[in-house]
């Protein structure tokens, strides 16, 4: 079984507080679903994946969003941290959150260095917002819940 075989997958889940290490450590925001999105993705191989998330009523964004244990910090319990391709003004924990994983880019793995992992996501972030261009037609995807008008 590939690691696309699942996919297109749409997950909801509500943004939870996660360990802080996303801004702090990496200088990379998630958000962290709770563990009925944690459930609705455990089809998915552990792995870094990207596609389109929009967080309440608003915009819809290019993510990048990592399932797994992350073993560079050896997480007991398996997480969904989407870093959305945007700057907020403000948290949005309690939120809802819908994500469409559209594609796969890597496996999960230790890395020898916090500045290689931090290295790694830039490139993840790189390698998913270009693949994103190839799927523009999901941004009005009906389970991202926008009304599409003509003007």
């Amino acid at each position: 079984m590939s690691h696309s075989d699942q996919l297109p997958l749409r997950v909801k889940g509500i943004v939870v507080r996660g360990f802080g290490r996303g801004s702090k450590d990496l200088g990379v925001p998630t958000a962290n679903l709770d563990e009925e999105a944690v459930k609705q993705s455990s089809c998915l191989h552990t792995g870094v994946y990207y596609g389109y998330a929009r967080v309440g009523s608003g915009d819809v964004h290019k993510a990048v969003t990592s399932v797994g244990w992350n073993p560079q910090y050896n997480n007991k319990e398996k997480s969904v941290e989407v870093h959305i391709l945007h700057e907020f003004e403000a948290d949005f924990y309690g939120e809802e959150l819908k994500f469409i994983f559209l594609g796969y880019l890597r496996d999960e793995c230790k890395f020898e260095s916090l500045d290689d992992l931090i290295a790694q996501i830039n490139k993840d972030i790189e390698d998913g917002s270009r693949q994103l261009d190839k799927y523009q037609k999901y941004v009005a995807d009906p389970f991202l819940g926008l009304t599409i008008t003509k003007s």
